[in-house]
């Protein structure tokens, strides 16, 4: 996980997030499951689907956290399958490894990973990407170290546009959330997470930016009302990047 420099309010820069996944990490999943009213878990799951990812598979999951998607991935590939978790905040490592100490949970920026090119058979992100410092150039390594024929995907929560959803969302997310913050005691996070979402590109331009990244095949799923999409695209055999 990176993020943008604070170029406007509510951003933050990359050291700063990093602290930020670093205090939350106690008490991340908790909150993830009070604000998702648990369907996060259902909403990893279909981009688990989206991996196209069986028995024997190869997946790297870039900003873990505390390992969620990893974890529904090693369901998928099983136990001659590799699934790697990378993440920059320590913490969420920490309670990523005590969740599922079978699997590599490993330190890394999303926007230089440490792996060859060509390396996994999915790269997939998780709720995750709009704490990239530089979106292109995140989705570009995620793109890079996929095979030929492999698929990146990328879980996000996304602004819906019509009520009454679009107005049940502004007031949960700038209303609601932040209390959430305060109660946990860390209010700049519970604000910042909220920010970073109205940051956050609509689906049709994600999709476009998953192809300027050299993805084929690009297509996206909204769910929950249009606050969810999965996007997914496939690494052609001549990568175009």
């Amino acid at each position: 996980m990176t993020t943008e420099t604070a170029a406007q309010p509510g951003t933050l820069e990359a050291p700063q997030v990093r602290a930020m996944f670093d205090r939350i990490a106690g008490f991340y999943d908790l909150l993830n499951s009070v604000m998702t009213a648990g369907l996060h878990h259902k909403w990893r799951a279909r981009a688990a689907d989206l991996a196209a990812v069986g028995p024997g598979s190869s997946v790297l999951d870039v900003a873990t956290g505390t390992g969620d998607l990893a974890i529904e991935l090693a369901g998928r590939v099983g136990a001659g399958g590799t699934v790697i978790g990378s993440d920059f905040s320590e913490q969420m490592l920490v309670h990523a490894r005590k969740k599922a100490p079978q699997l590599s949970f490993e330190w890394g920026d999303a926007l230089a990973l440490s792996y060859a090119d060509d390396s996994y058979d999915a790269a997939t992100v998780g709720f995750g990407a709009r704490n990239f410092a530089d979106l292109d150039q995140g989705l570009r390594e995620m793109t890079r170290v996929v095979r030929p024929g492999g698929q990146v995907v990328v879980l996000e929560m996304t602004t819906p546009t019509k009520p009454p959803l679009s107005t049940f969302f502004r007031i949960w997310f700038d209303r609601v959330v932040p209390v959430i913050g305060k109660v946990a005691g860390d209010s700049e996070a519970y604000e910042y997470l909220p920010n970073s979402v109205k940051r956050w590109p609509g689906p049709h331009d994600l999709a476009g930016r998953l192809s300027d990244a050299g993805l084929v095949n690009v297509r996206y799923i909204l769910t929950a009302g249009g606050i969810i999409a999965m996007h997914v695209g496939e690494k052609p055999a001549a990568s175009v990047q």
